[in-house]
């Protein structure tokens, strides 16, 4: 099947989708905490903390990732989960059956692009429900290493949650990483694709975006699931 790709921000995602370089805004994976800039809770403006100067630039650079092609290929299903979200409402891998194709993006509260990408995601939920795609954020510095919630980054979680009026469900990554598909991911944000049966279907695309290239590349990824040219 030749996908026909018109949109140039959509040929950016499935260039880093297919090439695994990150060529949009996106975060390494690894967490640079002497670097990075914190939030507040004096920072109480919707602008404070969906600006880039909320954040240290050298935090968040763009950085060639890892083909990981030969590495995820072998992951074909998220496998069984227990999780909650950050608000502790139990989640399992349950959450993709109401849905034909549901968007997992993957982030990290420290991560620039992945904290302006989350308005533009709460959009495209908001439109694409009516199709039957899903959308779920899983953040992943909400967990520490030992499984034990890391308090702090929950709280900040909750509060982009609110300013960002986001009602797709956030979750705690789970302890298995989702079938080990968690594991592999080297930054922040990468988003893959689940349909009902919790199968990990269709391309990975690392980098943020907006409403518009998400809106095309969800499309086609909902076409190809059904086998529509």
């Amino acid at each position: 099947m030749i996908m026909k790709i018109r949109n140039p921000k959509l040929m950016a995602l499935m260039l880093s989708g297919i090439l695994g370089v990150s060529v949009l805004g996106g975060c390494s994976g690894e967490k640079k905490t002497e670097e990075k800039k914190e939030v507040t809770q004096e920072d109480d403006s919707k602008e404070d903390l969906f600006e880039d100067d909320a954040y240290e630039d050298d935090a968040y650079e763009d950085e060639g990732y890892p083909d990981m092609g030969d590495e995820t290929g072998n992951i074909s299903t998220v496998g069984q989960f227990e999780t909650t979200d950050i608000e502790g409402n139990a989640y399992t891998e349950k959450v993709f059956a109401d849905y034909d194709l549901t968007l997992v993006n993957v982030l990290a509260t420290w991560c620039s692009p992945c904290v302006q990408e989350l308005p533009e995601l709460q959009k495209l939920y908001e439109e694409m429900e009516g199709k039957k795609v899903g959308v779920i954020g899983i953040v992943m510095d909400t967990a520490e290493d030992n499984g034990q919630y890391a308090k702090e980054a929950i709280e900040k979680t909750k509060e982009l949650k609110e300013k960002a009026a986001i009602t797709f469900p956030l979750l705690v990554p789970d302890t298995g990483y989702l079938n080990g598909r968690l594991s592999v991911i080297q930054g922040y944000p990468t988003t893959f694709f689940v349909d009902k049966e919790g199968n990990i279907v269709g391309q990975t695309y690392e980098g943020s975006t907006d409403l518009e290239a998400w809106r095309e590349v969800v499309e086609n990824e909902l076409a190809n699931l059904k086998g529509e040219e």
